[in-house]
């Protein structure tokens, strides 16, 4: 009977922290993606070609663990089928937090575009709490000379 207590708690304090911890990720990823809206970054594999560019590759990758409910939950939908959809938010948060990483190696270099974004997702461990790993990578256009910036009259 305590094994079955046992197994309840443990999944309530992973229900408990795993939303914590993700309502933080989420808050974070938000504010971040504001500052970033500023860097096109596109899946197109033509580059712009109104001047000259400076090419070179960036990337960022995040790996991004599970918690016990999640597993727990998604165990029980495999039994049965049907979209796993605690993985969802899962796969969204690591997509989102690599193409920002991503994003901010490019600004670091002063790119002023990213194109050809390409996303590689994998699998880490196949232990009981599943880990993916996420990469977002694209080629960083960077400028040879500085953009001036106009003045409009309004």
């Amino acid at each position: 009977m305590y094994q079955i207590y046992g197994v309840v708690a443990l999944l309530v304090i992973g229900y408990g922290f795993g939303q914590l911890a993700e309502r933080r990720h989420l808050k974070s990823l938000i504010a971040r993606e504001r500052e970033a809206n500023a860097l096109p970054a596109i899946a197109s594999r033509f580059p712009a070609t109104d001047r000259a560019y400076r090419q070179q590759l960036v990337g960022g990758s995040v790996v991004i663990a599970s918690d016990y409910f999640k597993t727990f939950v998604s165990g029980l939908i495999n039994l049965f089928g049907g979209r796993v959809t605690p993985f969802e938010s899962l796969i969204d948060r690591a997509r989102r937090e690599a193409l920002l990483r991503m994003k901010a190696e490019a600004q670091e270099l002063g790119a002023g575009y990213v194109f050809n974004v390409k996303y590689e997702t994998s699998r880490i461990g196949a232990g009981r709490v599943p880990a993916m790993e996420v990469l977002a990578y694209g080629t960083a256009l960077i400028a040879d000379e500085p953009v001036a910036l106009r003045a409009t009259n309004a």
